[in-house]
């Protein structure tokens, strides 16, 4: 496990929350027609847990400090109670994220859950100019009040 980890969570939940994780982008990705040799659980089991190294805990769009205790805590049932109050509470969720949706091999980052909603099917520079787009039109409204 990355250091960055330790007391955040331990080996058998980080663990289940890769297998998870890879079987999840599997499923994605062979449904979009990537090959059977190119997305399986043990390369993209792989490829998420160097994207979680390289992270260093942070996201990798915003740089904030993730909240690694949530993960494996999400509750369907809660959040169907709960609605949008109990998914705001999981904003920092680590999540992974595809780099590019389209690429034919495993390439992810780790972002908060809300930075991957955000971003949902973008490209990274689609995404960042968007962003640029959104903080430009709050300035100049801003600039206006």
């Amino acid at each position: 496990m990355p250091p960055f980890l330790d007391g955040a969570t331990t080996p058998e939940i980080y663990e289940r929350w890769l297998n998870r994780k890879a079987l999840a982008h599997v499923k994605r990705d062979r449904g979009r027609g990537h090959s059977t040799e190119t997305a399986t659980r043990a390369l993209y089991k792989e490829a998420i847990h160097a994207a979680v190294v390289l992270s260093q805990g942070l996201d990798a769009y915003t740089g904030e400090p993730l909240d690694w205790h949530l993960i494996s805590t999400y509750d369907n049932d809660e959040s169907k109670a709960g609605r949008h109050q109990y998914k705001a509470r999981f904003a920092m969720l680590p999540s992974v994220d595809h780099i590019d949706a389209g690429a034919t091999e495993a390439s992810f980052r780790i972002c908060a859950w809300r930075t991957n909603d955000a971003k949902n099917d973008l490209g990274v520079d689609a995404f960042i100019e968007l962003c640029r787009r959104v903080v430009a039109h709050a300035d100049s409204n801003a600039n206006n009040d």
